[in-house]
């Protein structure tokens, strides 16, 4: 047996905690608990003046008699620490602690930085994609004798008869024809400037005279003989900078820029927006073209939208009205391709960009600010912001339509120096 001392020196008899020096088993101890609930009243908690009444071992588990009593030793808490619960601390309320309060300027900040990158990322790609696709093909360089540029911006948009790209059941189907070759099937000068934009139509009849020019392919010069022809003449004798010069050398105005579009893209641009919505003033049906519309509001397919701007048999005014349809339908077109709806979707604006990038032929200067620039001139015209007219004609001579040349001075002048445009044009 070992003989163990009976007390440490100036033992009391509370041997608690340092052992006992007797070999006989310590009765029972009321050990402190720590009660679950409401928090004690003040002055009678924890450092608050007293415990309070606790539960004793009765059974000698510290249940106090109640089997479902936890007091949190089986689950491995520790009290007075954070992981623990934070119970019985200095100041402790009771209640579970919690952690800091989330930093919401930091969260909303982190997130207009990644939404402002993901944008920047999207129009610079977007940028890139869009201007490999220009089909920068016109040389303007090559014109001769070019007339003084005026103020503001100055664009010649032609619509070509081209059927390249389209197979034999899509010239049946849009009635196009096998002609080989291009031909002009419309021209327009857009004005861009501080009075608004104006459109002038420019007949595919218009008598003009071919001035001495450089050939776009040979480089050799021809020399003017003053003959006179219909206009679209000269872009199917030498294509867009012959086209360039005789409208420079005729009117006086410089050129800064040139689009064209054939039948292909046009009818793609219009299906990949999901039509374009036109007011049409009369019933128009022309075998020739394929229209066949009633008086109205209505929706226009590609299909339908190249009928529309190529027919001119079933017109009264002929060529003139036709051009006035063109001017209508182009800037309805445009309104529709500068909406938020086509512009914010990315499934029609991709699309849609596309489809005309892909189709479009400008000069080697031309940027896509200058493009877009020339789409939200068009959608001004049909907003009511600008003015839309034909290049005023004086009469006629074997078919050729005549200008009133004082008049188109006129024109030319506003022009050039800006101003709004008061001169009128059938």
């Amino acid at each position: 047996m070992t003989n163990w001392p009976e007390a440490w020196p100036q033992d009391d008899g509370a041997r608690y905690g340092r052992g006992s020096g007797s070999a006989q088993p310590e009765s029972a101890r009321v050990m402190r608990q720590v009660r679950r609930g409401p928090a004690a009243p003040p002055g009678q908690g924890a450092y608050g003046g007293g415990m309070p009444q606790q539960a004793s071992y009765v059974d000698g588990r510290g249940h106090g008699g109640h089997s479902d009593y936890d007091g949190g030793y089986n689950t491995g808490r520790v009290y007075g620490s954070p992981a623990g619960g934070g119970y019985g601390g200095p100041g402790d309320d009771g209640r579970h602690s919690r952690g800091p309060a989330p930093d919401w300027r930091r969260r909303v900040k982190l997130t207009a930085i990644t939404v402002t990158t993901l944008l920047v990322v999207t129009a610079v790609g977007t940028y890139f994609w869009a201007d490999s696709k220009l089909n920068r093909e016109v040389d303007l360089s090559i014109v001769l004798d070019r007339p003084e540029a005026g103020e503001g911006t100055n664009y010649l948009i032609v619509g070509s008869d081209s059927r390249a790209g389209l197979t034999d059941e899509q010239k049946k189907k849009l009635r196009t024809g096998s002609a080989e070759g291009k031909r002009t099937d419309s021209m327009m000068i857009l004005h861009t400037g501080s009075n608004g934009p104006t459109l002038i139509s420019l007949p595919r009849d218009s008598n003009v005279e071919i001035p001495t020019f450089k050939g776009s392919e040979s480089g050799k010069t021809f020399q003017g003989t003053g003959r006179q022809v219909k206009l679209n003449a000269a872009y199917a004798e030498d294509g867009p900078e012959l086209l360039v010069r005789t409208v420079e050398f005729n009117t006086g105005l410089h050129i800064d820029h040139y689009v064209e579009i054939g039948f292909a893209g046009f009818a793609n641009i219009v299906d990949a927006v999901g039509g374009v919505e036109m007011d049409i003033p009369q019933d128009i049906k022309d075998t020739k073209s394929g229209a066949d519309f009633k008086k109205g509001k209505q929706t226009l397919n590609g299909e339908e939208a190249l009928a529309f701007v190529r027919t001119r048999y079933a017109l009264a005014g002929s060529d003139l009205d036709r051009t006035k349809n063109q001017q209508k339908f182009l800037s309805a077109l445009s309104s529709q391709v500068a909406t938020p709806s086509t512009v914010l979707n990315p499934f029609k604006l991709y699309p849609t960009m596309g489809a005309g990038l892909d189709s479009l032929i400008v000069d080697k200067e031309m940027g896509l600010f200058d493009l877009a620039g020339m789409f939200w001139a068009m959608k001004g015209v049909s907003g009511g912001d600008g003015t839309s007219m034909n290049m005023p004609i004086a009469g006629s001579s074997g078919g050729n339509l005549l200008w009133d040349k004082a008049k188109v001075k006129q024109l030319v002048t506003q022009l050039n120096n800006d101003e709004k445009v008061t001169v009128k044009g059938d």
